[in-house]
Parts: C-alpha cells; sequence; structure tokens
C-alpha cells in the first residue's frame, strides 16, 4: 500500500466489475455497460469506441486491435490479432524502384487496412453479450453531441496539430480554424459519429465493404497509395494462441509475432537468471539488469521479429532457457554490455490500453493504435476515418524478415498482457507507447512480483528506457539511481514527456473482489463497483 504521506492514489476496489482506461469517459462506458448487463468484452469494445473519439491522436477505427481473453477468469487464455496487412501491390521492388528507401510515417505507403473493426466484430460476436450496436453508442453520443477536452489529451493534439496540416481532411475533422481545440473545450466529431452509426447497424460490411472502404481508398490513391478495395475486403483478424514464460511464478501471457510481446518475455528471461530481489525498487543495480534486459531483448526482436506467416519467427528458440542464459551471461553489474547490436525500428508513440474485468471474473486485456500520434496524419474526407502508420514499421531490405510484402503485417508494438497464478488470472494488465511496451510491461511485474507494490504503486514508479543512443529517463528517477547509472555507462537523457500509460484490474481471488489501478500520466481513471 502506498506511504499516504506523498501525494498519490488508492487502488481501486469492487467485486462486481472493474475498469481502467486513459480516460475517464472511456471508463464511466466501460462501468455503464457492465451495469447494463455486459461482460468484459462488451465494455472493453465500448471503452476502446469512446477513446476512439475523445483521445483521437492515440487510436482510431483507422487503426489495429490485439486482445487476451480469459473466460471466468481461467486458461486457456484466448488471443486475437487484429493487425491490418500490407496491399496486395506492396512489393518491395516497387518501392526501391521509385527510389524509397524508407517508408514515410505521413505517407499513404504507411497506411496498413486497419484491423480494429473486424476484431471487435469477431470477439463481439463469438464472446460478448450486448451486440456491437449497443457497445458503440457511447461511442456515436459523444462523437456527435461532444466532449469536453481532457488535459493530457489537449496537450497532445496541441503538440501534435503541425502534423494535421498537410492533409485536407486533417484538417476538416480535426482542427478548428487551423488550431487544436483547447483544453476545457467541447469538440464534436460528426462524420466519425455517422461512421460508427453505420458500423453499429451493419458491422464491419459498413467499414470493409462499402462507402467508407472507398472513400479510403479514393483518399490513399489520391496520394500515390497502392491499395484496393479487395485488401479491405479480404481483412479478417485471427485468434492465435498466445506465447508465455513463468516469472516470479505466475505465467505471463503475450500475444506472440508478428506483435513484439516476445520481447517482454525474452526480457522477463533474463531477468530471472538474477535475484532482483536482493536490490530495492529504487537501485541503480535494479535498474541496470532492467535496461541491460531490455537492451539485449530487443537486439532479438530487431533480428527475428516479423509477421509467422511470411518469415520463420524462432519463438522456441528465443523462449528457451538455454537463450536466456545466453544472454544473461553477456551482463555485468559494473558495465554496459558493449556489443548490443540494434536495427533502427519503431519508436515511442501514442497508444491506448486498457483492462476490464467483469463479476464473473471474465478478463479482457484490450489495446487499439493508431501507432504515431494521429498515426499516419491522413483523415478519409467524407468518413472522418483517421488511418494508421502501422507500415512505417516495416523496412526495405529484402532480406530482413520484417520486409514489406503484399498481404503482410509489419512488427507491432502494441501488447496486452495478461498474468495467471496457479492457472488463475491474477493481473490483466498492458503499458502503451510503442517501443517501451515490452519495458513498460517487465517494469511494472517486476514492481509487483518481486518488490511487493501495489497495482498502483507499479504503475506510478520512475521509468527508463534504453533507445538507439541513449537511455531515457524520467524526471522523478532519483539522484542516487541515476549516478550509479552513470557509473556504469549509461549515457542518461532526461524525457520531455514521461514513457508509457499503463492499466491494471486484478482479480483477488481470496476474497472474490477485484482491484484496478490507472496510469497517472494520463487523464484517465479506474473505477470498480
Amino acid at each position: 500500500m502506498r506511504d499516504i504521506h506523498f501525494p498519490g492514489r488508492s487502488t481501486v476496489h469492487g467485486a462486481n466489475g472493474a475498469a481502467a482506461t486513459s480516460h475517464p469517459l472511456a471508463t464511466l462506458a466501460a462501468i455503464d455497460l457492465l451495469r447494463a448487463g455486459g461482460n468484459a468484452v462488451d465494455a472493453a469494445i465500448g471503452a476502446c469506441a469512446v477513446l476512439c473519439v475523445v483521445e483521437p491522436m492515440s487510436t482510431g477505427i483507422g487503426g489495429d486491435c490485439f486482445a487476451l481473453l480469459a473466460k471466468k477468469g481461467q486458461g486457456p487464455v484466448i488471443g486475437i490479432n487484429g493487425s491490418g496487412c500490407a496491399p496486395e501491390k506492396a512489393q518491395v521492388d516497387w518501392y526501391l524502384d521509385q527510389g524509397i528507401s524508407e517508408i514515410g510515417t505521413e505517407s499513404s505507403h504507411a497506411v496498413t487496412v486497419p484491423g480494429a473493426i473486424d476484431a471487435w466484430e469477431t470477439l463481439m460476436n463469438d464472446h460478448g453479450r450486448l451486440g456491437l450496436a449497443r457497445a458503440l453508442e457511447p461511442a456515436i453520443r459523444y462523437a456527435e453531441e461532444g466532449f469536453v477536452v481532457s488535459p493530457i489529451v489537449g496537450l497532445g493534439w496541441q503538440l501534435l496539430a503541425p502534423r494535421l496540416m498537410g492533409d485536407e481532411g486533417a484538417k476538416q475533422h480535426l482542427l478548428i480554424d487551423g488550431k487544436a481545440p483547447e483544453i476545457g473545450a467541447t469538440f464534436r466529431s460528426p462524420a466519425l459519429g455517422g461512421t460508427l452509426r453505420a458500423i453499429a447497424e451493419r458491422g464491419r460490411g459498413a467499414f470493409y465493404d462499402g462507402a467508407v472502404a472507398e472513400d479510403i481508398v479514393s483518399c490513399l490513391t489520391a496520394k500515390g497509395g497502392l491499395h484496393s478495395l479487395s485488401d479491405f475486403e479480404r481483412q479478417r483478424s485471427e485468434y492465435v494462441a498466445p506465447i508465455s514464460t513463468t516469472y516470479s511464478q505466475e505465467e505471463v501471457f503475450e500475444i506472440p509475432p508478428n506483435g513484439q510481446g516476445i520481447t517482454a518475455l525474452i526480457m522477463l528471461n533474463i531477468l530471472r537468471q538474477f535475484s532482483l530481489n536482493e536490490h530495492g525498487a529504487l537501485t541503480s543495480e535494479r535498474y541496470h539488469l532492467q535496461i541491460e534486459a531490455q537492451r539485449l531483448a530487443f537486439e532479438a526482436r530487431d533480428l527475428y521479429v516479423a509477421d509467422p506467416r511470411h518469415a520463420d519467427v524462432p519463438v522456441d528458440y528465443l523462449l528457451s532457457d538455454e537463450f536466456a542464459r545466453e544472454q544473461a551471461s553477456r551482463i555485468r553489474m559494473d558495465e554496459c554490455v558493449p556489443d548490443v547490436k540494434r536495427r533502427e525500428g519503431p519508436k515511442y508513440r501514442d497508444t491506448v490500453y486498457l483492462s476490464v474485468i467483469d463479476g464473473e471474473q471474465n478478463a479482457c486485456s484490450f489495446i487499439n493504435s493508431l501507432y504515431f500520434g494521429f498515426g499516419s496524419a491522413i483523415v478519409a474526407p467524407k468518413s472522418g476515418v483517421l488511418l494508421q502508420n502501422r507500415g512505417a514499421g516495416f523496412n526495405l531490405d529484402p532480406d530482413h524478415p520484417n520486409c514489406i510484402a503484399p498481404g503482410k503485417r509489419p512488427l507491432h508494438t502494441i501488447i496486452p498482457g495478461m498474468s495467471m497464478a496457479d492457472g488463475r488470472v491474477h493481473h490483466s494488465f498492458g503499458v502503451m507507447g510503442g517501443d517501451f511496451q515490452p519495458m513498460g510491461h517487465a517494469q511494472v511485474l517486476m514492481n509487483m512480483l518481486d518488490f511487493g507494490m501495489d497495482a498502483q504503486e507499479a504503475l506510478d514508479a520512475p521509468r527508463v528506457f534504453a533507445g538507439m543512443g541513449a537511455v531515457g529517463i524520467e524526471r522523478s528517477l532519483p539522484l542516487e539511481v541515476r549516478n550509479g547509472l552513470e557509473a556504469r555507462g549509461h549515457r542518461l537523457t532526461e524525457m520531455a514527456v514521461p514513457f508509457g500509460g499503463g492499466q491494471i484490474v486484478s482479480i483477488d481471488w481470496a476474497h472474490g473482489t477485484l482491484t484496478a489501478a490507472s496510469e497517472p500520466r494520463k487523464d484517465g481513471c479506474a473505477l470498480a463497483y
């Protein structure tokens, strides 16, 4: 439990349902759907749809979705991959012949087919209770009637507004007289509301087979994109078997590649080789081990992770004890590993993660993303759909497993997480933020399982992240920890914006209750009843 002499938040507790999201309106929508008889899937989809309206820089219906689901809090854990594919015309030779050496983040070529709506419908039809139309009602209301812009959302909107100036649709639908809305102002998205209404009435067909798809494809091809209506018609989400490892007597689950969840598991396997509880939570020794494990795990990610339908990803080897021991043997307590090989890859960017557990202990760990803030910054003019730029996660090296190809999914940063103890869900959790996410997953689990923090303390704790050239740190990292890291050769840089946005909902099986916590770096909250 937190020290109540200092500022902070308590965990939230209830017995009938709990939700944690990055925006109060989304958390409230989730609770309302639970109280109306919905389950965790209904509530998660409804909350995410609200976030697509009220936090548009972070997520949208033009993005992708991944989820983990455990029914009645027990296995088997169900995984769904709702990531979209490159167009069928996306041959790497075409890009190279055009003199394109990398896929620009605001290029039409960065737009992969959005996978979120198909994933929502698939999850709702197979595991929901209320239906998609009911789940989308709160989002439609906020889009059409308006919502009040909250502080962190408003700040992000202002900082990212210049990205929107190069696209007419973006200026029309996401700015007011060429500017971001002010904090405290009411903002409306009527075109997006109309698209959500069409989806509520006709399901995925309203997005992939009709006027919305035509609007998106027309917009992209006018900008030089290779997309076709058949690319949208073919888009389907995929149920996948989650991958896992054991850490501190809990089984930790992630979505397999093309997601980077395997990176978090590699980190945990490396860290398992050390006695972390010999060091305090806020010590340079702990953070040094965490940083080094991250660097080594990312080396493996950059070499191997790609769409397994198009590349050989050696999952069993990467999660083996042998590989973990090999990597751990490279770590020294008094200095940095000198020869870690990294490839420039996906960056720290915006996303939303949310978690819901209902009164029947159905647990849903859910993430939805556009990748960069405001995605590609391209908005289809009639439908108001803001499009992701996940294709920027590909590279154009024909010899690399993550090279772009027709119908291929890129290396994906968004990863929902879940952990189980004795075969039952303990934590449904995630920490958004592009590249940072595996580090975020490992850190919050370490905080809870190694250092005994409650879920809110685990989210509140200072974060670090090893980038390509330096270790980014948050301002709250104590000076003695900074000095200890620098003495080991880490080059530190203080971040202007803190890392990630996590949410946690846990099951207390001994008391038959739920515990929830929400990210202090965002506008959101956790609620339970």
